[in-house]
């Protein structure tokens, strides 16, 4: 085996550990921060897996939008909505955890039965344009227009979403000056009964 050929193996195992348990954490983590942070090594994880397949706008484009932008959006939501916010308990939460430990290990054993019976070889050689600017967008504005504008309406629904649920827990602040009001005119009654 040729030295640039361990390397690159190397490297490929690396990538692929980071961005396996960025996304472990993302999912297991109870703390949203963390889990956020676990999403930004998977996402970083996956932009040197594209600089592997000789996808450099790819890659940049990975970084900019997603560990730049989505992340950044995620942990603005978190502070907002704030770190400590948890759901309350649902005993239908059990159902969902084992039919997805169910679901997890079956797809586990499906690729450990495929990737024992497949040899590893070296990484074929994307076809020429791979990750150009040019192919990506002939297939952004051709082939997959609508799940990209759909993909941008999802998030604007995540963003006004957020907000709206951040938004109902401060308080009216129209109402704070009545209750502060009706308070003085409740202990003003008092002091006169007093008399």
């Amino acid at each position: 085996m040729a030295q640039a050929d361990l390397l690159e193996r190397i490297y490929f195992g690396i990538c692929a550990v980071l961005a396996v348990a960025g996304a472990i954490g993302t999912v297991s983590f109870p703390n949203p921060i963390r889990g956020a942070l676990s999403l930004l090594f998977s996402i970083v994880a996956i932009a040197g897996l594209y600089l592997q397949l000789h996808a450099p706008f790819l890659a940049a484009i990975q970084l900019i939008v997603y560990a730049g932008a989505v992340v950044v959006l995620f942990l603005f939501v978190i502070m907002l909505i704030g770190p400590d916010a948890v759901p309350p308990k649902d005993s239908r939460a059990i159902v969902a955890r084992v039919g997805g430990g169910i679901a997890g290990t079956a797809i586990g054993a499906l690729v450990i039965l495929v990737l024992a019976r497949k040899t590893f070889g070296r990484i074929p050689v994307a076809q020429a344009g791979f990750g150009s600017v040019e192919s990506i967008g002939a297939l952004l504005f051709s082939d997959y227009l609508v799940p990209f504008e759909v993909a941008s309406f999802l998030l604007m629904v995540a963003i006004v979403g957020a907000v709206a649920v951040a938004r109902g827990k401060q308080p009216d602040p129209q109402a704070a000056p009545k209750d502060l009001q009706a308070s003085k005119e409740l202990s003003a009654g008092e002091g006169e009964v007093v008399k």
